[in-house]
């Protein structure tokens, strides 16, 4: 501010110190350096897990499949030597959501190892099945990999007080199938804390993204007793929000506290051929491992009920220690931050640095830098996927970094355009207080609305306003306001900027707008430090700089850009994804490529030939592109009218040529099914609202065994009913015409490379 007159050296220092802070801040976010196999008994190392890793992910493992069967079986023999109990635990899982009951045939693992005075179970769970298209070496190989390690390191130590169980879950991929069985295990009447490890990634630190509620204690835990603990509060209220659902979503339902862990970098290839153990981040291993051996031994010993609490607690990380506070906290921070803000506003108008007027309007005018932040990255995103459409189909370039740059650059030229138009005539004090009144606004939303997020913002706007009010009352001592405003900005830097970066991992380039807008705000926090190293408010830049500056900036972000695009090539190692499956319709008799992909590759267009809306049982009504194919014989699945008697219709439902999945779709909403295999209890779950396609009810059942299910569906519809239903197999090698892609491409979706027939019954 023009009162504030801080020399430019100390300036300079301070924006060094802003800078060294926020390197550090971004290393402590890397995951630990992996430990070699030569490490003590008694430690984790991600190179003697990856010795496990080998015998069971090195092929894909669906529900059902016979490489699933061979990993269930070697895990199993793993167990047992270790010393557990084991148990494989076939069930019909079950689970909905709107429209849709999803069934499946499982086999969980239930390892269990007696405690010496047990108060409780201490349960480490993961799934491992994988998706049809790639081998899951980390989803959720690493996991399972890094629970054998764990037990490994565990013979040399005292026996645990409490029972651990491993908790090895089939069927995730199909819809949480094998948590939503355990539901119903003796384990989750009695007492139990569950860690769930999971992955949508390569890479990355291993974060702590979820809780159970009431988690005061659990994350007491977490904070003492993980050698590297990652990950706030705020990712579980974010999480909380969004539809995503992991196996903890089921373990939690069931009242079961806990706490969720995956690592999201590296996500293009997150489902892919590309998740083999090569591409495994060793580093992102060791985190998850880890931090699974410290707290398996530290709830292992602990009376497990006085994890029992009633509140959550605002935690986050500083530079590597875990900052706790309560939730009871929130409110009066909020409040407090308004209280200093306005001491802030009151002495900066006394010494006439700004008039509310331009306050107001200052205010009013952020939107502007947040707006222009956000639209100029999405835009960007638009012109990427221009220049190269295969990211239509996958916001998650490979090496996205110089993107990422050419994003952050965007949104600092924003902020920085739009406080350089407006310092002269607004002042830089009322610009800087403008700011921080949408922080302060900000601060009082979040608690209002998702308190877990609160220190996001209410820490960075009180110390910004504790600074900058500092600052005015030392302002006749040269030094004294630089050294308060850095201070005031570096919660900023610590907590702001983060989660920022961190959003281009979460959400990809495609989200990059809301990456941008926290970067815009983040940047907004550095105007007072700004102010101190650019000419006075009375030297004004001139329009020649000013402009210098804004070509200077957009010449930056084209640099980054083009740099990205010359970077991210495709090639055998980084394969673009293609998506292509064949359809036989077996009412008409005529058989039809598709692809989901929005600009198919070179490969794929020899296949389909036109983008049309193609309503066929397999797929939904949205376009999609289509291309004649050969007709194949094959017989068609079966569905057999048991009885009908009112509202109950009892159906039969089987795959003459062994698909391991079919899918039934029904014109009219079904309120509850009940799926029966042979030899296995019935499962059923009731139905909720209605489907988003053309088929209001869909039923699907994976693993489906040789002589078929018995489905009962209960409606209040009394008319014909009609059932479009497919199954479906992977694999496209034997189909005349077919050649295998080049090297490349790589399949994507779970209908990648799937043969389904399909076939429609009116009964």
């Amino acid at each position: 501010m023009a009162a504030i007159t801080g020399s430019r050296a100390a300036a300079a220092l301070g924006a060094l110190c802003v800078v060294v802070i926020a390197v550090l801040t971004l290393l402590s976010e890397r995951p630990p350096s992996p430990v070699p196999a030569s490490a003590p008994a008694q430690q984790f190392s991600a190179q003697r897990a990856l010795v496990a890793l080998g015998e069971f992910a090195t092929e894909p493992r669906p529900l059902g499949s016979s490489a699933s069967d061979r990993a269930r079986d070697y895990l199993v023999d793993a167990l047992r030597s270790a010393g557990f109990s084991v148990q494989t635990d076939r069930a019909v899982g079950a689970v909905s959501a709107e429209g849709v009951a999803a069934f499946g045939r499982v086999d969980n693992i239930v390892a269990t190892l007696p405690g010496r005075d047990p108060t409780g179970s201490v349960v480490l769970a993961a799934h491992y099945d994988s998706v049809p298209a790639g081998p899951g070496a980390s989803d959720d190989g690493a996991a399972i990999a890094a629970m054998l390690e764990t037990v490994r390191a565990l013979r040399g130590s005292d026996q645990l007080r409490n029972d651990l169980v491993l908790l090895i879950t089939d069927g995730e991929e199909n819809g949480l199938l094998g948590a939503a069985a355990f539901a119903d295990h003796p384990l989750v009447r009695q007492r139990a804390v569950v860690l769930n490890w999971e992955a949508r990634g390569i890479s990355g630190p291993s974060l702590m993204f979820e809780t159970s509620r009431d988690n005061a204690a659990l994350v007491d835990v977490f904070a003492e007793a993980a050698p590297h603990p990652h990950g706030d509060s705020s990712l579980t209220e974010f999480y909380r929000l969004l539809p995503n659902n992991t196996d903890f979503t089921e373990f939690a339902g069931a009242g079961l506290p806990g706490m969720n862990f995956a690592y999201i970098e590296g996500a293009a290839r997150y489902h892919t051929s590309g998740d083999s153990i090569t591409n495994l981040d060793r580093a992102s291993l060791q985190h998850h491992g880890a931090n699974m051996l410290g707290l398996t031994r530290a709830l292992g010993n602990i009376d497990l009920a006085t994890l029992t609490t009633d509140h959550d607690v605002i935690f986050f990380r500083f530079l590597g220690p875990v900052i706790i506070y309560p939730t009871a906290l929130v409110w009066p921070l909020a409040l407090f931050t308004l209280i200093v803000l306005a001491g802030f506003v009151a002495l900066a108008r006394r010494r006439r640095l700004m008039s509310i007027p331009q306050l107001l309007l200052s205010a009013v005018s952020v939107v502007l830098p947040l707006a222009a932040a956000a639209v100029a990255v999405q835009g960007l995103w638009w012109v990427m996927v221009a220049l190269r459409p295969d990211y239509a189909d996958n916001p998650f370039p490979y090496r996205p970094q110089l993107y990422q740059l050419a994003a952050a650059a965007l949104a600092g030229l924003a902020v920085l355009t739009w406080y350089l138009l407006l310092r002269r005539r607004l002042g830089p004090a009322a610009l800087a207080c403008g700011s921080l009144a949408w922080l302060a606004l900000l601060s009082v939303l979040s608690a209002w609305v998702a308190s877990a997020t609160s220190h996001l913002v209410v820490l960075p706007a009180l110390f910004l306003a504790g600074g900058g009010l500092a600052a005015l009352l030392v302002s006749r001592r040269s030094v004294w306001p630089v050294v308060v405003i850095t201070a005031g900005i570096i919660p900023s830097v610590v907590l702001l900027m983060p989660v920022g970066v961190g959003t281009f991992d979460a959400a990809g380039l495609a989200g990059g707008g809301a990456a941008a807008v926290l970067l815009a705000l983040f940047g907004l926090t550095l105007l007072p430090l700004v102010e101190l190293l650019v000419p006075s408010v009375d030297q004004p830049l001139g329009k020649r700089r000013a402009v210098l500056v804004a070509v200077a900036g957009m010449g930056l972000v084209l640099a980054l850009t083009g740099a990205g695009l010359a970077v991210d090539r495709v090639d055998a190692a980084h394969p673009r994804r293609a998506n292509l499956a064949y359809v036989l319709d077996a009412d008409t008799g005529l058989a039809r490529w598709v692809s989901q992909d929005t600009e198919p590759a070179q490969w794929t267009r020899t296949y389909v030939t036109e983008r049309s809306a193609y309503a066929v049982v397999g797929f939904e009504d949205g376009p999609m592109w289509t291309g004649p194919a050969p007709t194949v014989p094959m017989p068609t699945p079966e569905v057999t009218l048991r009885s009908r008697q009112g509202g109950t219709v009892e159906l039969h439902v089987s795959s003459p040529r062994f698909a391991p999945t079919v899918v039934l779709r029904i014109d009219y909403r079904i309120d509850q099914v009940t799926a029966t295999a042979p030899g296995l209890a019935p499962a059923d779950v009731a139905l909720v609202g209605t489907g988003r396609g053309r088929w209001p009810t869909e039923v699907r059942f994976g693993d489906l065994p040789p002589e078929g299910i018995d489905l009962t569906l209960r409606t209040t519809h009394q008319g014909p009913l009609r059932v479009s239903v497919y199954d479906q197999t992977h694999g496209l090698a034997h189909l005349p015409g077919f050649r295998p892609r080049p090297p490349t491409l790589a399949p994507r979706h779970s209908d990648s490379d799937a043969v389904v027939v399909a076939r429609t019954y009116q009964f």
